[in-house]
């Protein structure tokens, strides 16, 4: 059976009135039925931002046509915006060091086909997981960073990255748990498409073992962060968050298995939505259309 056209367009623009009926009666002039559609207006920066999956039904516009037109609308109410074919798999690259819960959840789920996406590469400066990627029959690069490693060895590492990035035409990069820092170029040339996941325990308890660290502190709420990658170290705009209860009758080694299934679904569900295109940048924070 042959799918239908669906796009989904996601646009960003300064706020006034009209801009819905606007962007309705373009795609009810054009032959686009919309199957769902979700905006907000955000006062405190005077910016709207939208997202409207839609599908063409008059054969005779293609998306040639629709982006061409399109743009003549974008143009006048000073528009930021894309058009994505609602059919297409972006193609993910999954970053990971030696902590393997997320790796193996979102291949679970790739497999599952809970996630919209091929995964065309996996990558690590370890090779702990080499096995699981062959699992999946999945390209596994070894791309080893020695600790202490100078600047000029980060860098040849850093542009094998963005070699295997640019030859499978990657759209999406996700630190699974990559425990190295990128650099600042890496993260200049992976700007708005490279998630991370972390705890979020940040900036409380940083460095090795959190979650000992968070033991000894006596908390009751454990929880993890995933954000987009940025040059200013887990500080990039926040995409999604999660926290589960805990108390005092449980060890540390409780509180880390609690706090990887956390991970595991708060990165699983960023992945989603930005493959589903639900996110838009607002400044240093996101607008998540659910």
């Amino acid at each position: 059976m042959t799918l239908r056209p669906e796009y989904i367009l996601t646009l960003s623009c300064p706020d006034q009135r009209g801009i819905v009926h606007s962007v309705s009666g373009f795609l009810a002039q054009h032959g686009c039925n919309i199957i769902d559609s979700a905006q907000f207006g955000d006062a405190q920066s005077a910016s709207f931002f939208m997202r409207v999956h839609f599908a063409v039904e008059d054969s005779a516009v293609g998306e040639t046509v629709l982006r061409a037109e399109f743009a003549i609308l974008g143009s006048q109410l000073q528009m930021e915006w894309q058009l994505h074919d609602a059919h297409h798999k972006p193609r993910v690259m999954l970053m990971v060091s030696k902590i393997g819960h997320c790796l193996n959840d979102l291949l679970f789920r790739y497999k599952s086909g809970l996630l919209p996406v091929e995964i065309k590469a996996i990558v690590s400066n370890h090779t702990d997981f080499y096995q699981l990627a062959a699992s999946y029959n999945i390209p596994f690069h070894h791309l080893p960073l020695v600790a202490g490693a100078s600047a000029e060895a980060k860098q040849v590492q850093e542009d094998k990255i963005l070699d295997i990035v640019s030859s499978n035409e990657i759209e999406l990069v996700v630190l699974a748990r990559y425990m190295q820092i990128l650099s600042p170029a890496l993260c200049t040339a992976l700007k708005g498409r490279a998630i991370n996941i972390h705890h979020s325990f940040l900036p409380s308890f940083k460095g090795a073992k959190p979650y000992y660290q968070a033991h000894e502190r006596g908390v009751k709420l454990i929880g993890a962060t995933a954000h987009f990658v940025t040059s200013d170290l887990d500080e990039g705009p926040i995409i999604e968050q999660d926290v589960e209860r805990v108390d005092h009758a449980m060890d540390p080694e409780t509180l880390t298995a609690i706090g990887r299934d956390v991970e595991c679904v708060v990165l699983a569900r960023a992945v989603k939505w930005f493959v589903e295109h639900r996110i838009l940048l607002n400044g240093h924070k996101t607008v998540v259309f659910r």
